[in-house]
């Protein structure tokens, strides 16, 4: 069993920033890559940023620029930079952990981002 930890989220202005942290525990396994998603109620959840264990990474148009994924040499602890933030960053975001694509996703509990205008 692995469990994701999601912390950071919080409050912030338009222009402000904020740092998520995301921690994997449990049953020792080696992710081939962990992400940022965040979800809108009503609305799908959407992939914000991934890493992969080289260190290769993938940011969704709307956040290149102003958020940064970074992670641990492990690839067990994920972090999500975001600064220039927006109302429109506005969700619960929540951490993943994928072995491979064949397998199920892990998957964080969520963290709230608020950002006010």
């Amino acid at each position: 069993q692995v469990q994701l930890e999601e912390s950071g989220g919080g409050l912030a202005q338009a222009g402000g920033s904020l740092r998520l942290s995301c921690v994997a525990s449990g049953r020792i396994v080696s992710f081939g890559s962990m992400a940022w998603y965040r979800q809108v109620s009503g609305k799908e959840r959407e992939l914000v940023a991934r890493i992969a264990g080289g260190g290769i990474t993938h940011y969704d148009d709307s956040v290149k620029g102003r958020f940064s994924i970074s992670r641990d040499k492990a690839l067990r602890s994920v972090y999500l930079q975001m600064d220039n933030l927006q109302p429109e960053d506005t969700a619960v975001y929540f951490c993943n952990a994928r072995i491979t694509a064949a397998v199920p996703d892990y998957w964080g509990k969520g963290t709230l981002v608020t950002v006010s205008s």
